[in-house]
């Protein structure tokens, strides 16, 4: 299949005009946010959206280090940063800062991540609420842990076309600026580096992104690209130790978790080998043509259009229901309820007498999320949501970053964390009786 043609089962036209800087660009690479079902649940809007992909620039703006200043009074740092050059400034005290100017680098491009919507992020990322929300006016974050300026991602502008990650973004005036408090040091070569308050956070899969791989080692990501080990807690001011033998390269099926917001990177070699949207709306079609039928009510179930599953919309009197402690799949009836207080927490299947949540299904639109393009026959517990089998047990094995310390297995669709017992349930349907 051509790229393009390829690409064109992936995305819509309008999107790909908006993402794409050419005719036929190269693209690098995606950033998918976890927690998103194919669009943020408000619609993708301009820099904000579930997705982000990275394309080859029409004039390189990539930037590499170049002079270095030590400065012993504050003016003369200001008089450093205002040249409009990019830089990044350690203060090391009120009285001792290191500028590291930036120059322009023609063989790279770089792209900016973080919670700002000023002009020099490229791709907007706001905290991810469980459950398929975002953070905004609906649901508002108290208090974000995103960086405004969280990271940078440096593409190589030929072939191979390697991508890097570097924590902290220039901002507006094209500074870097590394406070009192924030952990920094100089290494033994002599050049400087430091880490951003709460962190960029890197997980490569061992074996690449594939039904058979398996989580790797989360490290975090330095200023300069060094890879460390964790610190203590997110913010701690010591870092961790330097892991030599280890690089800043993103791999397909890298996670790059901002404290607040997880990103899944896929490079474009390996978004060949996703299923397309038009595949999957073909599995829906699939199942809903075989006709399932509720085992009780004998009614006719049918999964809802792939906008409706990604916008969580009203349920539909189709609409699947499981019981995810033993996966038989029913139409919605309100029978068998084991508790007053949670009314689907705690329900009886009425095929096998087991007792646990019934929840709706909905199908996982987004296609980066799949390690293959198997049926949907599995569905996450305790949201729901429905992917192949290889695809669900992958992510049920992936701790995400959760907090400032703790880890957990989550749906990659809604960021609901998953049943420490069981992760996943088979869904058992029944076929027409007729």
């Amino acid at each position: 299949m051509l790229v393009s043609e390829a690409r064109s089962l992936m995305f819509s036209s309008s999107q790909e005009e908006h993402c794409a800087p050419s005719k036929d660009p190269v693209e690098y690479g995606e950033l998918v946010v976890l927690g998103y079902n194919g669009s943020l649940p408000n619609g993708d809007r301009g820099r904000r959206k579930s997705r982000f992909a990275l394309y080859k620039r029409t004039k390189a703006n990539g930037v590499k280090p170049s002079t270095v200043h030590i400065l012993n009074t504050p003016q003369a740092s200001k008089a450093v940063n205002c040249k409009g050059q990019h830089s990044i400034s350690y203060t090391l005290s009120r009285n001792h800062t290191v500028v590291v100017e930036y120059c322009h680098d023609k063989d790279t491009d770089m792209f900016q991540i973080g919670r700002s919507t000023e002009s020099p992020i490229d791709f907007v990322v706001t905290d991810t609420v469980a459950g398929g929300q975002e953070g905004g006016e609906e649901t508002p974050i108290t208090q974000s842990t995103i960086s405004r300026f969280a990271c940078r991602v440096v593409c190589e502008r030929n072939p191979p076309y390697t991508a890097r990650i570097y924590a902290a973004g220039f901002d507006s005036s094209k500074n870097i600026f590394l406070g009192e408090k924030a952990a920094k040091w100089k290494n033994p070569d002599g050049h400087m580096d430091g880490l951003t308050t709460n962190g960029v956070l890197v997980m490569h899969p061992v074996g690449g992104f594939t039904e058979e791989s398996k989580p790797g080692v989360w490290r975090e990501i330095s200023v300069c690209g060094d890879v460390y080990t964790l610190r203590e807690t997110r913010s701690a001011q010591t870092p961790g130790k330097l892991v030599e033998h280890e690089n800043n390269v993103l791999q397909d099926g890298s996670l790059v978790d901002l404290c607040g917001a997880t990103l899944l990177w896929r490079t474009a070699e390996g978004l060949f080998h996703t299923p397309t949207q038009k595949h999957l709306e073909a599995l829906r079609q699939e199942i809903n043509a075989a006709r399932p039928q509720c085992p009780v009510g004998l009614n006719t179930l049918a999964f809802p259009s792939m906008q409706r599953s990604r916008a969580l919309s009203s349920l539909e009197d189709k609409q699947p229901w499981v019981y995810l402690a033993c996966g038989h799949v029913h139409g919605h009836h309100n029978w068998g309820h084991r508790s007053e207080q949670e009314p689907n927490a705690r329900r009886e299947c009425p095929m096998c007498r087991v007792v646990g949540p019934y929840v709706p299904l909905w199908l996982g639109c987004e296609p980066a999320f799949y390690v293959d393009t198997g049926a949907p026959t599995h569905a996450f517990v305790p949201c729901g949501h429905v992917c192949s089998e290889k695809s669900v047990k992958y992510w049920a094995e992936i701790p995400l970053p959760h907090g400032t310390h703790a880890f957990h297995a989550a749906c990659p669709f809604c960021a609901t964390q998953l049943g420490l017992s069981q992760g996943c349930s088979k869904l058992i349907f029944q076929g027409p009786v007729d």
